[in-house]
């Protein structure tokens, strides 16, 4: 599989959420709004790219002993950095988001990115594998909470995370008549959650049936 091949799975194929299903626990929890999810889509694309970068720069002095104890290290310290700048310049967003941030450090992309590829791959592949389950990560929740936001509330809001006062998207597009509320519980979060699922596997069930299909004409 070459860069651009990798990349792009990330985002569909092997989406870490829908198609790999790790991570569940702050998907869930966080995507009641578009705005909690852009946040913490940037944050898990930030700690992904720089946590595989310098695992891949040091992965030939990690004895494998100890590797998965300095790869944490590594993600804690990122994390940690990434919290401290959001609780210094996007305090409403550090409100929202709340233990989830620093919940960043045992996010099962991360972790499993850093075992499954960094540690074993060069620098540029490690960045590009980074950024590409980070566009599905983010993708995913930004997604999940687009739909959640929508139904519950019946409109789209977006805000600047560093200025609350100015608004950059407010739509409303239902009714208030027409809402669900129960979209903005853990209820209406397992629902989109599988809903969405099931329709990336469907999505990928056609691909493969496709695929198939065109390898047996050329046999």
């Amino acid at each position: 599989m070459n860069r651009f091949e990798n990349f792009k799975a990330g985002l569909i194929k092997d989406n870490p959420v829908f198609s790999l299903f790790l991570g569940i626990c702050s998907t869930l929890a966080i995507t009641t709004s578009v705005n909690n999810a852009i946040g913490m889509g940037v944050s898990v694309i930030i700690v992904l790219i720089m946590s595989n970068v310098i695992i891949s720069c040091v992965r030939k002095i990690t004895p494998d002993e100890i590797r998965i104890p300095v790869y944490i290290v590594i993600i804690a310290t990122l994390v940690k950095i990434i919290q401290m700048l959001i609780q210094a310049y996007a305090p409403s967003l550090n409100t929202s988001l709340g233990v989830f941030i620093p919940l960043i450090v045992v996010n099962c992309i991360i972790l499993g990115r850093a075992e499954a590829f960094a540690s074993k791959n060069g620098i540029l592949d490690s960045a590009l594998d980074g950024l590409g389950m980070g566009l599905g990560y983010t993708l995913a929740v930004l997604a999940m909470s687009f739909i959640r936001e929508l139904i519950s509330t019946g409109g789209i809001k977006v805000v600047n995370p560093f200025n609350e006062a100015q608004v950059w998207l407010n739509l409303h597009i239902i009714p208030e008549n027409f809402t669900i509320s129960v979209f903005g519980s853990s209820v209406g979060a397992f629902i989109t959650f599988a809903v969405l699922a099931a329709a990336v596997g469907a999505y990928k069930q056609h691909v493969n049936a496709k695929e198939e299909a065109a390898a047996k004409e050329v046999k």
